[in-house]
């Protein structure tokens, strides 16, 4: 599903050159589950950017779908990304001023062909699929931090996108709401779904398939936890 050959990325300044991803070689196949580990500022962030096609490599190939669209212009990037990927973050990103229904329905906004009616029912059954229906009508300032974040999951599974991409989706949960998420997680990729996870944490990354580590921009090391 994604591949990325001899993949770079440098930021420039007038004084100064960053070399935040270097030569990244890497395969994730449709329906695995891939952690992405490293300290800070090895390059975690930047790596999930490009998957997630907010920013572009500086070198190398980036194959989605069957597609190398390291070249792609930013209208033609915006459109793949809103068909193809959801985004789970660690603050939720949830708007205040809307309820859980409509911070889902929020994702099918973009998706022009898609009526009225026809996102509050997908909103509605994605509430429901990540157990958390009977909030629908509440804002998000009364959930519990956990309950926020299965309306985030909720959010970026309503536009039924073939990858999602977690950044530290449990970074701000307790240990009981974590192993929930990750759960959570886990069941939407027994069902086919790709997940892309960056996490610091070792037991979480123990749910995916495998698990890569990245060091000063580069993959130093991979495990496989999983045969698929």
């Amino acid at each position: 599903m994604i591949s990325f050959k001899h993949l770079a990325k440098v930021y420039r300044t007038d004084e100064v050159e960053t070399t935040a991803l270097r030569d990244i070689n890497l395969d994730v196949a449709p329906g695995e589950f891939v952690a992405v580990m490293g300290p800070s500022g090895c390059g975690k962030s930047t790596f999930l950017n490009i998957v997630g096609m907010l920013d572009a490599p500086s070198s190398g190939e980036y194959w989605f779908g069957g597609a190398n669209i390291a070249g792609y212009s930013e209208a033609k990037l915006s459109d793949l990304r809103k068909s193809a990927i959801g985004f789970v973050f660690q603050s939720f990103n949830l708007i205040d001023e809307l309820n859980v229904q409509e911070n889902v329905e929020l994702a099918l906004l973009y998706h022009s062909d898609v009526p009225a009616g026809e996102r509050r029912q997908r909103a509605a059954a994605a509430l429901e699929r990540v157990k958390i229906g009977h909030r629908a009508r509440h804002m998000p300032s009364q959930l519990s931090g956990g309950q926020q974040q299965r309306v985030a999951i909720a959010r970026a599974v309503v536009a039924k996108p073939k990858l999602i991409l977690a950044d530290e989706p449990t970074g701000n949960l307790d240990t009981a709401n974590g192993e929930e998420v990750m759960q959570l997680l886990t069941e939407l990729n027994n069902e086919g779904t790709t997940i892309v996870m960056v996490t610091h944490s070792h037991s979480h990354a123990e749910y995916a398939h495998r698990i890569v580590n990245l060091l000063d921009g580069a993959i130093v090391t991979e495990s496989i936890r999983q045969v698929l």
